[in-house]
């Protein structure tokens, strides 16, 4: 279920052990991708932050991956194309998702030398709300969290002239603390950063993902041949937020930090359900 397909080769020669970016002491061990593409400057940015917290591995999209959510490849090949900058291995670009980037780096690609900490980004666009569950970003982290790997998910308010090196920073410093936490081991957290946090200092606040329903509208248009087709567009939630959740906070201009978990069972229906006495 991979989307999209950016690599025409893979050969033997591609197989190159991994050699980390250059840190400037020792420290985390660390895998980076997003689901904006190899090449994305959001994970440039964050690349060059994480340097700072340790050894940065890339294994991430060949091409932009937006919206996919945790889909994976499984009924086609995987490719997986080393990608050299100046002479050495800068990255692994992988024909997949972000979720397939993960579960091949961890499984396969790195499996003899094990990373600490997984970190998916700088999207270009928050997730929050309910899109985490669309959201490709998202799905990395929580591949990684499958594995009891701390894993963090950035993403930045869209904007034309996105400040993604300041985000970075910011992302540094916030991973930073989480990772000194010993609750946050094998943990799964959401960072947004909205444009304001890039232009001045603000708060980062500790808040539940939003709920409410938004982009549920359509347009329909008509192509060249005449055939009708619908196009997604954006539209505000028809509900006012909650105060403290990631959505009303971002519309203050806060970065916002949620605890995640992919456990979906609604733990508190359990012993009521067993009292329906169902027959199949």
């Amino acid at each position: 279920m991979g989307v999209g397909s950016g690599l025409t080769d893979s050969t033997a020669t591609d197989w190159l052990p991994i050699m980390p970016q250059k840190c400037e002491g020792r420290g985390l061990r660390i895998l980076l991708t997003n689901d904006d593409g190899v090449f994305a400057p959001g994970l440039a940015a964050l690349e060059q932050q994480l340097r700072h917290l340790g050894e940065v591995v890339i294994v991430a999209p060949a091409t932009e991956q937006s919206g996919v959510g945790h889909s994976i490849t499984y009924l086609t090949p995987l490719v997986c194309k080393a990608i050299h900058r100046e002479g050495r291995h800068w990255a692994w670009a992988v024909d997949g998702s972000p979720a397939d980037c993960v579960k091949l780096a961890v499984a396969e690609l790195l499996k003899d030398n094990p990373v600490d900490l997984v970190v998916s980004g700088i999207n270009s666009g928050l997730n929050a709300g309910i899109n985490v569950l669309y959201s490709g970003t998202v799905a990395a982290a929580i591949e990684g969290a499958f594995f009891g790997i701390t894993s963090v998910a950035v993403s930045l308010e869209h904007d034309d002239d996105a400040d993604f090196q300041s985000a970075a920073v910011i992302a540094r410093n916030v991973i930073g603390g989480i990772v000194k936490q010993p609750r946050s081991q094998g943990g799964l957290f959401n960072l947004n950063v909205p444009t304001a946090a890039t232009e001045t200092p603000r708060d980062v606040k500790i808040v539940p993902m939003g709920l409410e329903q938004y982009g549920r509208t359509y347009e329909k248009r008509t192509d060249p041949g005449g055939r009708g087709y619908y196009w997604a567009l954006w539209s505000e939630s028809e509900s006012q937020p909650p105060e403290m959740t990631d959505v009303s906070q971002l519309r203050d201009g806060n970065v916002t930090l949620t605890p995640l978990h992919f456990d979906l069972t609604r733990s508190e229906m359990l012993d009521p359900m067993r009292d329906w006495n169902l027959k199949g």
